[in-house]
């Protein structure tokens, strides 16, 4: 359970802010109305009243930063050290002490200046003595404003710490910079440490859990250590240096025998026995990395004599062997965390270490007698050599073969749950729903049955008599193909000469592959609107190239040009021609005239146009659902008179069902006095 939680520390506000803070208080708070007539033990109680309670607002503030914030004398030595590290220790003592100072400072100020109001001889003297006691308590607290600054950024420093618990199980990992320390972390827990390919990725100290024999474990990644003297390393390695030194845990020491790292193993070996003095009285693994660059037998000799000489340490730091080598096992292991070869082996020879030494020094302390008291073991001895089998009653055999033979009738039929534990368990195993099809040939039953095709749906044309009807249709279509070809090619029974009858086979190809072109363009993706002239850049599609074509095929295009210009749109600005009367006379005169005549004259010849014919109310159109004319003005009268309601109620159709305001707010709302009532 992790004891420290440094997130809960209450923020703490700058000088200004702690200012505004408590005087905004103190206004909210206390009475603020005060007059010349009071008596002046009343004037003294009120100003009296401002300064104690300014005083209590400020002491509780500074009180609460004093007591969250961790004394680092009262702490685990490992949190101690670490803040030490992080933060100095003799500057955070001292921006506490200058907190509690000037919390004793405006204790002091409000007895002082209580004291003297109860002397106050009037209002000014009073009001004069609250301005110079709330002055004070602000010129202390503006005082400490760089104090109180600097705990704030320890504050947001130590909320982003890891929640670490000293007294649980541990695995601290260890070694030069880039050696795989981050990745191992990264494989056996839930961690996301950032790994980079140069030294000092890792800033400070990680944490991630894992399980082991159902027990949880955390897992501390530390920042690299070179090697080199004490005095010389930065803040980053004193953590890694803290962590070493306070947390009883299980030390992993991880070598680079690959040298990509960018220090060779002599000088790891130098920093192993630089900082071994750390690993006494804990379990200690020496973790060869990166075999999948570099085996180990692979190695020269003077490097495995340093590896020996480094396993030969780690042996002399277990627990009870009284520093003499007896069991290597577990003490010089390989892995690689790139294939992952070997990474499940470290972690359990780590936690199973720890676990070994935990429990022997609870068995070494007092309190394991205390329980041991408690318990007793009793052990029957034999009275004499006669053997005394088990009696089990014949009713108890019985009950157990009628048991095994119900069992066995199960297991001879498979279920589809017994087929799925076999062929793979839930997700691979699929239920075969055919398998019970009764059909007039057994293999039919696994062949694919489509549901769509050709967009139709399969099973709305399902017909048991289809082979027969398809056989019907088949003779039918070879009898008028047989009749089609027997026949004479004619059109409209008129004989076409050879000329003609080749034009026409070259246009009803040409039908053809447009009919084709057309309908693979709409199964396709391609299927889309008909593209405007102006966005036709290639010009497919011109009169020129229409004519080109007719005129290939033997027609005269002349009019086909004419009749597509006659249409286009691009001949909008061409005045509109006066059309001619609808009267019975002029209707000879239009059907005679020449089409190609000018305006001018056409104009000349034309009388003025009189209004057309307009339709009368009670005509009855085809389609409107009426049967003579009377039926069509009856039902215009009552459709009449259907809206004659709505529009005297000033409705917008039949759906509005708007109810105005009967009681504008205006006439009936406020206080009424009497005789006012008249106006409403």
């Amino acid at each position: 359970m992790v004891q420290y939680n440094f997130k809960k520390i209450t923020v703490v506000p700058s000088g200004k802010d702690f200012i505004d803070i408590i005087l905004s208080r103190t206004q909210r708070q206390t009475p603020t109305v005060v007059h010349k007539g009071y008596a002046i033990s009343r004037l003294r109680q009120f100003y009296m009243r401002k300064v104690k309670y300014t005083q209590q607002n400020f002491s509780e503030k500074l009180s609460t930063i004093i007591e969250e914030f961790p004394r680092l004398d009262d702490i685990h030595p490992f949190y101690g050290d670490l803040l030490h590290v992080l933060y100095n220790k003799d500057h955070y003592k001292l921006a506490l002490g200058q907190v509690n100072t000037a919390k004793n400072l405006i204790s002091r100020i409000s007895k002082d200046y209580v004291k003297l109001l109860k002397y106050g001889d009037s209002l000014y003297r009073c009001k004069s003595l609250k301005v110079a006691a709330l002055g004070r308590m602000c010129t202390v607290i503006k005082r400490i404003g760089p104090s109180l600054a600097y705990l704030e950024q320890i504050r947001q420093h130590m909320a982003r710490l890891p929640s670490i618990d000293p007294n649980t199980r541990t695995i601290l990992i260890c070694g030069y910079p880039n050696v795989g320390k981050s990745s191992f972390i990264n494989k056996i827990t839930r961690a996301d440490v950032d790994v980079q390919p140069y030294a000092f990725t890792t800033k400070s100290l990680f944490v991630g859990h894992t399980d082991y024999k159902y027990l949880r474990y955390q897992v501390i990644d530390t920042p690299g250590i070179l090697d080199r003297p004490f005095e010389d390393r930065n803040i980053i390695e004193m953590c890694s240096i803290t962590a070493l030194a306070h947390l009883r845990a299980a030390v992993l020491f991880f070598l680079d025998i690959s040298g990509s790292c960018g220090y060779s193993i002599a000088q790891q070996a130098a920093l192993f026995h630089s900082i071994k003095s750390l690993f006494m009285n804990k379990p200690l693994i020496i973790v060869c990395n990166k075999t999948d660059l570099q085996p180990l037998e692979g190695i020269s000799e003077e490097d495995m004599k340093l590896i020996m000489e480094m396993k030969a340490e780690a042996l002399k730091t277990v627990i009870g062997q009284g520093g003499e080598p007896t069991n290597d096992e577990g003490v010089l292991l390989t892995m690689s965390t790139l294939t992952e070869e070997g990474v499940i082996a470290v972690k359990n020879a780590a936690c199973e270490r720890l676990l070994d030494q935990r429990v022997e020094l609870k068995m070494k302390s007092k309190k394991i007698n205390d329980c041991l008291n408690r318990f007793h073991v009793a052990i029957p001895k034999p009275r004499d050599q006669k053997e005394r089998p088990p009696c089990i009653p014949q009713a108890v055999l019985e009950a157990k073969a009628k048991q095994a033979a119900q069992a066995a009738e199960k297991e001879k039929r498979k279920t589809e749950k017994d087929l799925e534990d076999e062929n793979g368990g839930a997700g691979v195993y699929s239920a075969s729903l055919r398998k019970n099809y009764i059909l007039a040939n057994e293999e039919w039953k696994e062949d694919i049955l489509p549901e769509i095709l050709d967009g139709h749906n399969v099973y709305d044309f399902i017909d048991p008599d289809i082979l027969q009807r398809l056989e019907e249709l088949e003779t039918e279509e070879g009898i008028r193909q047989a009749e089609e070809e027997n026949e004479d090619f004619s059109m409209d029974g008129e004989e076409l000469t050879p000329e003609e009858q080749a034009a026409l086979a070259e246009i009803r190809r040409k039908k053809s592959l447009l009919i084709q072109e057309h309908r693979m363009k709409k199964s396709t993706a391609e299927s889309r609107s008909i593209v405007p002239r102006k966005f036709d850049k290639d010009r497919k599609f011109t009169t020129e190239r229409m004519g080109r074509q007719l005129s290939a095929l033997g027609l005269d295009p002349s009019h086909a040009i004419n009749r597509a210009r006659s249409r286009s749109l691009s001949r909008r600005g061409r005045k509109r021609e006066r059309s001619l009367d609808r009267g019975d006379n002029d209707a000879g005169d239009a059907m005679d005239m020449d089409v190609d005549q000018q305006n001018k004259k056409l104009r000349m010849r034309s009388r003025s146009r009189s209004r057309s014919k307009s339709r009368p109310p009670s005509e009855v159109v085809p389609g409107e659902g009426f049967k003579d004319s009377t039926q069509k003005v009856k039902a215009l009268k009552l459709a009449k008179k259907s809206v004659k309601k709505r529009n005297k109620d000033a409705r917008r159709g039949e759906a509005d069902r708007v109810i105005p305001s009967l009681k504008p707010k205006h006439l009936f709302s406020g206080k009424r006095s009497i005789g006012k009532t008249q106006r409403r």
